[in-house]
């Protein structure tokens, strides 16, 4: 599996949760800003982490979505876990 950028959640996020068009999610600092500050929620980031499962075949525990702050955190738990063997 290759690994999901931000561009990737991004694009998810906004399927999911809708949300701006505008944001760059390649850019440094949206992926250090909190979730909160970008409006997403936790039932937000479980839809888009139960996507992420679906479409990519990762299988991601919920308490690792709920300790994630950011956008960056999410991606290295998300990522960390595609590399663990199933």
């Amino acid at each position: 599996m290759r690994e999901i950028t931000g561009t990737d959640l991004g694009r998810i996020l906004r399927e999911c949760a809708g949300g701006p068009e505008s944001l760059a999610w390649d850019d440094d600092a949206v992926l250090d800003t909190p979730f909160e500050e970008l409006e997403y929620d936790s039932i937000a980031l479980l839809e888009a982490v139960a996507r992420i499962q679906r479409d990519y075949g990762v299988r991601v525990d919920d308490g690792a979505v709920a300790e994630a702050a950011t956008p960056r955190d999410l991606l290295a738990r998300v990522n960390q876990a595609a590399t663990e063997p199933a």
